[in-house]
């Protein structure tokens, strides 16, 4: 029976920029793509977000955004010329609408 050590034996080889290589290469296998969204479920997420606006209602905004997906909640301050979206947080987060995946009115 062989007693090997694996992945130790290896390491001793390997120069700190290969590893660094490593790194990065894990980093973008767990880059997700944006989907293409058909015209009815962009139609669909700006109606809700005309609604969400005019009668102020808070709208979780699943959105996408280096590489991966994330949500925002909260009510929407503004659209700025018909290119993003603008949420009354903290932070004032802009999301464009570009990016939006999907829309939940609350």
């Amino acid at each position: 029976m062989i007693h090997d050590r694996g992945a130790k034996k290896w390491t001793a080889l390997m120069l700190p920029e290969h590893i660094e290589m490593l790194k990065a290469l894990q980093v973008q296998y767990s880059y997700k793509e944006k989907p293409v969204l058909d015209e009815q479920q962009v139609e669909e997420n700006a109606i809700k977000l005309q609604l969400a606006i005019h009668d102020d209602l808070t709208v979780e905004v699943k959105f996408y955004k280096t590489h991966d997906f994330h949500k925002v909640k909260g009510k929407l301050l503004s659209v700025v010329s018909n290119d993003c979206i603008v949420f009354d947080n903290e932070d004032r987060m802009r999301v464009k609408f570009s990016d939006i995946m999907d829309v939940l009115v609350i």
